[in-house]
Formats: structure tokens, C-alpha cells, sequence
């Protein structure tokens, strides 16, 4: 049984959450704060966290960073429309997805789904390097092998996206594909997330990412990695 803990500190949302999640079989632990989803993502060791960004004792970011700082478990925040600071704040903290309130169950529960098989082992896979960074396709793991070198953080999502594009590697992956494979095929026209993303890998690996050479925009129709 999948475990998930919801922070929020609306008790109508996880009250909604609670009864939704366990109705569809998922294992449900709650807390109202930042602290005390902290202690309860150490107790509970949870599958999945759906984390509100807006929290009474502290933002919710901090408490990414803290989840961060020892385990990879996948992260979807929920924030307010109009938050698009926010959002890009918390994905650079290494949140792995967002979903905008108020939201759809359905949509919610999509998201979750996706987290959780992006978050399921990989069978082993080849090695790809080029002159700035190797992706290794089997460990699930970039290594930057310019500027002092070091292992580049992605989160579940980018690595996802990558891991596709790097899949095929010289190939145009459409939009649509992407948005398939990485959300579902209710988010088939969101090209949105895909720039979000895609910009986001830029920083993380591009030498200069306003001149991307790797992760290569074909526009109006989608991607192509270029080793």
C-alpha cells in the first residue's frame, strides 16, 4: 500500500484528501505545519508527500529543503493561483510537481499516480556522455564532468523528461509525447509544464543555457537531446 502524507493547514482539504485517498486504497497520514510534517516525513517514512506551500510556521520550501536534505521521496506542492514565484521557488528546492488550488481530485490523483511510477526502480541501462555532463540511464544520475564536476540534483520530474529525451537521443520527441509519457494523457496540451521543465534542465546543464547545445527546441513541434 502506497503511503502518502499530506501537510496542510486547511482542515477541509485534509479531510478530503484523508477520505479520497483511502477510499482509492492509499495509506493516509495528515499533518497541519511545517514542523510537524518534518517529524512526521521521519516517522511515517511516506511513499509521497503533497505538501501546501503556504504553511503557518514556516514557508514551504523550507520544508522541501529539509525532506531534501535526506531523502529523494517525490514532492507535490499545492499552491495558490497566481503563485508562479512560488512554484518555480519550491521546483528549484526540489519539489517534483504542482498542483494549482483549488483543484480537481482527478487531477491531484494523476499526479500522484505519475509520481509514484516515476519514483519506481529502473532496469539497467547504457551510459551517456557528452563534453559537459554523462548521464547514466541505469543508477538514474547526471554527472557533471566540467566546471570541478560533482553529481547534478534532479528531481524525479526532470529526470523523467531527460530520461526520455536522452532515450532518443538525435530524435524529436513531440510535445505531446512528452506530456504523455511525464503527466498522462490528460495533459497532452499543457506545453506549459514542458517549458517550465525544459528550462530548468537548461540551468542544470547546459553551459549556456539561453544557447542550449544539448536539450534543442524544434519549434511547435517539441524536443531533441543532441549529444
Amino acid at each position: 500500500m502506497t503511503r502518502v502524507l499530506v501537510i496542510d493547514d486547511e482542515p477541509s482539504i485534509l479531510r478530503a484528501l484523508r477520505i479520497n485517498l483511502t477510499a482509492r486504497n492509499y495509506e493516509v497520514s495528515t499533518a497541519s505545519d511545517g514542523a510537524s510534517g518534518l517529524a512526521a516525513v521521519s516517522r511515517d517514512r511516506p511513499d509521497v508527500l503533497i505538501l501546501d506551500l503556504g504553511l503557518p510556521d514556516m514557508d514551504g520550501t523550507d520544508v522541501i529543503h529539509g525532506v531534501r536534505g535526506w531523502t529523494s521521496t517525490p514532492i507535490i506542492v499545492l499552491s495558490v493561483w497566481g503563485q508562479e514565484h512560488q512554484k518555480v521557488a519550491a521546483l528549484d528546492a526540489g519539489a517534483d510537481d504542482y498542483v494549482t488550488k483549488p483543484f480537481g481530485m482527478d487531477e491531484l490523483l494523476a499526479r500522484l499516480r505519475a509520481a509514484v511510477r516515476r519514483a519506481s526502480p529502473a532496469p539497467d541501462e547504457p551510459v551517456v556522455k557528452t563534453p559537459d555532463f554523462t548521464v547514466d540511464l541505469a543508477a538514474k544520475r547526471v554527472h557533471r564532468d566540467s566546471d570541478g564536476g560533482g553529481d547534478v540534483r534532479l528531481t524525479p520530474t526532470e529526470w523523467q523528461l531527460l530520461e526520455i529525451l536522452v532515450r532518443n537521443r538525435g530524435r524529436l520527441v513531440t510535445q505531446r509525447q512528452l506530456l504523455q509519457e511525464v503527466w498522462g494523457p490528460a495533459y497532452e496540451s499543457e506545453s506549459n509544464y514542458l517549458r517550465v521543465y525544459v528550462a530548468q534542465l537548461r540551468r542544470k546543464l547546459e553551459p549556456e543555457p539561453s544557447h542550449p547545445r544539448y536539450l534543442l527546441t524544434e519549434p511547435g513541434m517539441g524536443y531533441r537531446f543532441q549529444a
